[in-house]
């Protein structure tokens, strides 16, 4: 791991433009209107979500698995590889990589199963998760091969603990900020801005729920505000799609208007998935 974020892959080759990002869901627009592509999405961050909490994982494990799926889908249209079996890849990675050891694949497997049949049944239809293990594997290759194994990333979590600590204000601001800091995973922020920021940004929103006053706190700091005032809107906005978006009545639909990936033609056995076909460079 780098010394520090500032000399990290993270910081030097994943903060994205939002431009950029945007252009290259262009693909995916032509499909869905741009609030769908963003229930799509936390549709999925909400499985790996699920997927994470079903076999005990950290949070930082989720969280990292979460900027996997974002990074990949950052740079691939939605029709290069089904969500279904990147988004479980990216925890069977996460899990490696922050060093909780290796996942049998049977209990992966069995894992991702019921998470599907008990958890999401409402979206896909017969509860069965359709991928094999060796399939989630050619996956996990072709997500290495994306992110150029930059595989370590960094958290805003740290810094709200620090941040908080400075602040003297843990009983009555970490809660919350901790639930934005996780909200927060489904927006691009991750994608975007420097593991910090997104931290003050939570730190600044829960101090205007619980009415605590920054304002003095803030301008010691001398940051940006422009920029954690730019985050601040982008979770709002989220809150406010959340308000009027019930993810059962509207998936299915949704998800039959997604783009279909390409799958390799197979010899395999019936009732076995096709390969998915590497992403286009």
């Amino acid at each position: 791991m780098a010394a520090n974020f500032w000399l990290s892959s993270h910081c030097n080759q994943w903060l994205l433009d939002r431009e950029e990002i945007e252009l290259e869901r262009q693909r995916d627009y032509q499909y869905f209107k741009e609030e769908d592509y963003k229930k799509f999405h936390i549709f999925f961050i909400n499985f790996i979500q699920a997927l994470g909490e079903h076999m005990k994982a950290r949070q930082q494990v989720i969280a990292t698995a979460t900027l996997y799926y974002k990074r990949f889908y950052a740079r691939n249209s939605l029709k290069s590889i089904d969500s279904l079996l990147m988004a479980p890849t990216c925890v069977y990675l996460a899990h490696k990589t922050e060093e909780c050891g290796v996942i049998s694949q049977s209990r992966f497997i069995t894992a991702c199963g019921a998470v599907v049949k008990n958890k999401f049944n409402f979206a896909f239809p017969g509860d069965q998760f359709p991928y094999r293990m060796t399939q989630v594997l050619e996956c996990e290759f072709f997500l290495l091969e994306m992110m150029d194994c930059c595989l370590i990333v960094y958290h805003p979590y740290r810094p709200l603990t620090q941040y908080v600590a400075d602040l003297g204000m843990e009983d009555a601001i970490m809660p919350i900020a901790w639930r934005i800091l996780n909200d927060s995973l489904r927006t691009d922020v991750s994608l975007i801005y420097p593991p910090y920021q997104i931290a003050l940004a939570a730190i600044y929103m829960a101090c205007v729920i619980q009415q605590k006053d920054c304002k003095q706190w803030f301008a010691e700091l001398s940051v940006d505000m422009d920029k954690i005032l730019e985050i601040t809107q982008e979770i709002l906005q989220l809150y406010e799609l959340w308000k009027s978006y019930d993810e059962r009545t509207e998936i299915s639909a949704i998800l039959s208007r997604s783009p279909k990936p390409k799958v390799r033609p197979t010899s395999a056995t019936p009732g076995q998935t096709p390969s998915p076909v590497p992403p286009e460079s």
